[in-house]
């Protein structure tokens, strides 16, 4: 069974309730595309199994469900945990983890608005929020703002298009795969700048032990 055999057969067994699970699930696993769900929801909606405003508003209880577990794992990981960690990772430090929280602290709440509208981010951005223990209401407002924003957009648009709503899994699926390489490229330079600036700081000791020694 294909994924959005199995995505009707939910939403016409459990109703808009499906709906709100498909896509808390999908917030929390982002393997599972929302440019999927969203618009099969309202081509379902569209063939009269439950109404566009009653599937819009599951969809984002479902959404804000999702974003809230990953919040309270942020929260209860914490920075300084999330800190240790990252000093036994190569190539990072916890040095790391704390500039990312500064900058998250500053500029966090545009962040966690904004991702709600970048595939894969849409889902992580929510454990820095709990990382930083965020103001949950300001969290959940921004969340549900967000959430209730692109959900309306891909749901109305399967609404509106019916049969033909693949039409816009296919334009948003390559809408992700953009992004998806962008971060992946992102990545890789990370790791490449990381590793030349590692190996400059060990040459640069040990040139610096190697002169110690002959003045010795």
């Amino acid at each position: 069974m294909s994924i959005d055999q199995w995505a009707i057969s939910i939403m016409e067994t459990l109703g808009v309730a499906g709906v709100a699970l498909l896509v808390a699930i999908e917030s929390l696993f982002p393997p599972i595309p929302s440019e999927l769900i969203l618009p099969l929801a309202g081509f379902t909606a569209s063939q009269g199994s439950f109404d566009l405003v009653s599937v819009i508003i599951a969809a984002t209880i479902g959404s804000v469900s999702g974003a809230l577990v990953l919040y309270y794992l942020g929260d209860w990981v914490g920075a300084v945990r999330l800190a240790h960690f990252a000093d036994r990772v190569p190539l990072m430090s916890g040095a790391d983890v704390h500039k990312a929280m500064a900058w998250f602290h500053r500029f966090g709440p545009i962040a966690v608005f904004i991702g709600r509208f970048i595939p894969i981010v849409r889902s992580l951005i929510s454990i820095p929020a709990g990382v930083d223990r965020m103001r949950l209401w300001h969290f959940l407002m921004l969340t549900t703002i967000g959430s209730g924003i692109w959900n309306t957009i891909f749901i109305v648009l399967g609404y509106v298009l019916g049969e033909n709503w693949v039409v816009v899994e296919d334009i948003a699926s390559r809408y992700s795969r953009t992004v998806l390489v962008t971060a992946i490229i992102v990545v890789v330079v990370f790791i490449v700048w990381r590793t030349v600036r590692v190996v400059r700081r060990r040459r640069a000791a040990e040139q610096a032990g190697s002169a110690t020694n002959e003045q010795v």
